[in-house]
């Protein structure tokens, strides 16, 4: 692998980082009080490209291969993570699992709306009762006499309250991963409800509901996949990298306030950032930073030159949603107890990483899914 980026790499990280420092750092803040990102910044992160990067052109999207998503991701995230995760989701889970599996007429249909940004979409998988074990999920699609019909509660869902598409994993067969389907269901749809999630420790200007859907009655082509399972892992082993990505933008946005800090806060007649303990505090977050980041593009590496990377994939997610952790909470320590008001960014840095070791596999379920890769034998049974 060549650590070099292409003049066209260089160029887009340059366009999100202005980006990022334009129309979400001055913000961030204020969404984060509010738990609400302004609903105009979506069609903007379109118009720049960053909703359709991966999709063909045909369909609106903007190319691109796998380290220009995690470049523009890692820019994103430096400013917040929750602008981040709109983008991983309609993009990352929803635009590439339509553009993997669907028919013409679903591409023609979805991807220019949410390549653009003129529409959203949103994962539908948790539900109550059914996280890591999302082959037991009990969402049920009844067979009609013209498609299916929907029964059941989804939660957790990023983007739930803002999306034009949901797409819905429920069941169609039997118990077990293989009795799973996947649906593109219309969020205007009859009996498809969705209620805002608030009071979240993290992510809290990200528009995160519970749905429910009550006798949706979708037609025969609203089926994106009948083996829905399948569907959602692959899909989730990119969204591992996206996730990865956004966790290195995060623990970089940490680093950079603290070193900005460590350089103007005066304590005993000089810089703290002159003290030894200090600047140990700084080498620590800076090593895992970038172990992070070089973890995360072997992943977007092996993805670009089409080889399997489900594992180390798995790693990167484990190890940078858990270095963020680290390099957010080292940085709180840095600033003291400035760090423990929002004036300050390195506090929403810690609650917003914190997420990140929960949500698209557990640090657990990661560590499962690398020790199953490691010795043959799998733990999940």
């Amino acid at each position: 692998m060549d650590l070099t980026l292409s003049d066209e790499h260089r160029q887009l990280r340059e366009l999100a980082r202005r980006f990022t420092d334009d129309r979400v750092v001055p913000h961030a803040t204020r969404w984060d009080r509010e738990e609400a990102i302004d609903r105009d910044l979506v069609p903007a992160l379109g118009e720049v490209g960053f909703l359709g990067l991966g999709v063909d052109e045909r369909y609106g999207g903007s190319g691109g291969d796998n380290l220009a998503y995690c470049l523009v991701l890692e820019e994103i995230a430096r400013g917040d993570s929750a602008v981040r995760g709109i983008i991983s989701v309609s993009l990352g889970l929803v635009a590439k699992s339509i553009a993997a599996h669907g028919t013409e007429e679903q591409k023609q249909r979805w991807l220019p709306g949410l390549t653009s940004g003129e529409q959203i979409g949103c994962f539908a998988l948790t539900e109550p009762g059914t996280g890591s074990d999302a082959g037991s999920l009990v969402t049920r699609a009844t067979r009609t006499a013209g498609g299916y019909r929907i029964n059941g509660r989804k939660v957790f869902i990023t983007n739930g309250t803002w999306a034009d598409v949901a797409l819905v994993f429920a069941r169609t067969g039997g118990p077990g991963p293989k009795g799973v389907s996947a649906f593109l269901v219309p969020t205007g749809s009859e009996g498809f409800t969705a209620t805002e999630i608030k009071g979240k420790l993290g992510m809290r200007g990200q528009a995160t509901a519970e749905i429910t859907l009550d006798d949706v009655e979708v037609p025969q082509e609203a089926l994106l996949s009948d083996e829905g399972f399948k569907l959602a892992m692959s899909a989730l082993d990119k969204g591992r990298m996206s996730v990865a990505a956004g966790c290195v933008g995060a623990a970089r946005g940490a680093l950079e306030a603290a070193l900005r800090y460590a350089g103007e806060r005066e304590q005993f007649g000089k810089p703290i950032a002159g003290f030894q303990l200090v600047q140990e505090l700084l080498a620590d977050m800076a090593v895992e930073t970038d172990a992070a980041r070089l973890l995360t593009w072997r992943v977007a590496d092996l993805a670009d030159r089409g080889l399997p990377f489900r594992t180390e994939a798995s790693m990167a997610k484990l190890y940078a949603s858990e270095a963020a952790v680290r390099v957010a909470n080292n940085a709180i320590q840095v600033f003291g107890g400035y760090g423990y008001i929002d004036e300050y960014p390195v506090g929403k840095y810690l609650r917003d990483a914190r997420v990140t070791t929960l949500y698209e596999g557990t640090s657990q379920i990661q560590k499962l899914l690398i020790g199953r890769a490691l010795t043959g034998i799998n733990a999940f049974v």
